[in-house]
């Protein structure tokens, strides 16, 4: 298990993240579940405690010590201290965002897995899959099962999709009404395309837009499985073209961002993220936001969310837009996992709510006169 472990480190890199040189690995060795568990545990213990090893280039030796930090914490993480957490992060990170010693501890932890059941579907997919329970979300679903969910009848026949539960918040934070017209203009595999939909019931007009082609592909395929059909699946790229002529009751921007908050999902990242990306990310956000604006009728919602929780994506990006346009109001928006808290924007934190990190930002363009 070592050695195969140890490949598939040694072949993961910038270009090619070790999740896929995971999946392609494991693919290729046909180990049991239980074997396939292990090798992946072991990859993302040595990426989660990289920074606590003595020796990360000597990949045996490390691969040892990370499981031995990795069962150290799971049986008395609260031994860990703050100072020895603060290891587990790339030191850039500290002056970007509050990494406090609950965050550091959240990232350390097995991510949850969650569900987003078709509408009305919750309890018959919980009940077809076991192992889940009903979350603080109408459709969402916790997951602590180990069968492949691909596989299953109920994935099969478009009952649920597996989706993070800060990424069904921003569908929530969006609120599209039955027979709006919406634009989600940086789709994806269509994710949050899908959920608007459900949303809708189905009713309405959603224009779902990439750069990618392949993953306009992946969307189509998502959508006919889920059986979503009021949408139109278009390539746009948004530094290079302008924004539709169309003028839409709602436009999400889910910008494409460095992805801090995913961190405890994708531990690679933390150490293959620079401040330098961080700072022209941020910058491809403020251009794509002022575009994603043209499109938004008058009376309508623009909502802008990033998996990341660095203040030159967030709250930056976010000041930049409200000084660059006027003629948008923040909209105070009602925390879907937080009761009684309102505010001009959303965070969403691991430690807190047991999900990837998020940002959320939400403006009504104004009527003229």
């Amino acid at each position: 298990m070592y050695a195969l472990a140890a490949r598939i480190i040694a072949q993961a890199s910038r270009s090619r993240p070790a999740d896929e040189a995971l999946r392609r690995t494991l693919r290729s060795a046909r180990l049991s579940r239980v074997d396939s568990g292990v090798v992946r545990r072991l990859v993302f213990a040595y990426y989660r405690w990289r920074g606590l090893l003595d020796e990360p280039d000597n990949l045996p030796k490390a691969l040892r010590q990370a499981g031995e930090i990795a069962a150290e914490f799971q049986s008395a993480p609260e031994t860990f201290s703050g100072e020895r957490l603060r290891a587990v992060a790339p030191g850039w990170v500290f002056s970007h965002l509050n990494a406090s010693p609950e965050w550091l501890r959240a990232l350390q932890r097995e991510p949850p897995l969650w569900l987003r059941a078709k509408r009305g579907e919750a309890d018959a997919v919980a009940r077809a899959l076991g192992n889940t329970r009903r979350g603080p979300l109408p459709d969402a679903l916790l997951y602590s099962g180990d069968q492949d969910l691909y596989r299953t009848e109920s994935f099969q026949n478009g009952n649920f999709e597996i989706q993070d539960l800060a990424s069904q918040v921003v569908g929530w934070v969006c609120g599209p009404k039955p027979g709006e017209t919406w634009w989600d203009a940086c789709a994806g595999e269509g994710g949050k395309t899908i959920h608007l939909s459900g949303l809708m019931g189905n009713q309405g007009l959603i224009w779902a837009s990439d750069r990618s082609d392949w993953r306009l592909a992946r969307l189509r395929l998502r959508a006919r499985r889920a059986g979503v059909y009021n949408y139109r699946a278009r390539r746009w790229d948004g530094l290079a073209q302008p924004a539709p002529r169309t003028r839409f009751d709602g436009v999400l921007l889910d910008a494409p961002c460095s992805g801090v908050g995913t961190w405890q999902r994708n531990p690679q990242a933390r150490w293959t993220t620079t401040p330098q990306e961080v700072k022209e990310l941020a910058g491809v956000q403020r251009r794509l936001l002022d575009g994603a604006a043209c499109a938004v009728k008058a009376g309508g919602r623009l909502i802008y969310s990033v998996c990341t929780l660095t203040r030159p994506e967030t709250v930056e990006v976010k000041k930049a837009f409200e000084s660059a346009h006027p003629d948008f109001a923040p909209l105070e928006i009602t925390h879907p996992l937080e009761a009684g808290c309102r505010s001009d924007c959303v965070w969403l934190w691991p430690q807190n709510h047991q999900c990837n990190g998020m940002f959320i930002a939400a403006w009504r363009k104004r009527q003229p006169g």
